[in-house]
């Protein structure tokens, strides 16, 4: 599988388990990583969700490999392959249309 959707981008969400004591530095770490288009600080099974966008599955796994899980804090992740886009986010759209 090249790409998922139909940006020619392979996304994923990357539910991350972390240290609670570290868990405002690793979102902090995350949010300086280009490939993580959101990042969301949830209660529930899973401590962070974020949405990574990698050119391909190769890039996509040196993203969580050689990046995500080696932020100290990140005990481990559960991936979510996005297969097709059926909505998208209005955010990007509103936020042109305010300028």
């Amino acid at each position: 599988m090249e790409t998922n959707d139909s940006h020619g981008r392979f996304e994923a969400s990357v539910n991350i388990f972390v240290d609670p004591a570290q868990k405002a530095q690793v979102i902090d770490a995350l949010s300086r990583l280009e490939s993580i288009e959101a990042i969301y600080d949830v209660k529930g099974e899973f401590d962070i969700v974020s949405i990574v966008s990698a050119s391909c599955i190769e890039e996509f796994r040196n993203i969580l490999q050689k990046q995500i899980m080696k932020i100290k804090g990140v005990k481990s992740t559960i991936t979510c392959v996005v297969l097709k886009a059926h909505k998208r986010p209005k955010s990007a759209l509103r936020n042109i249309c305010l300028r």
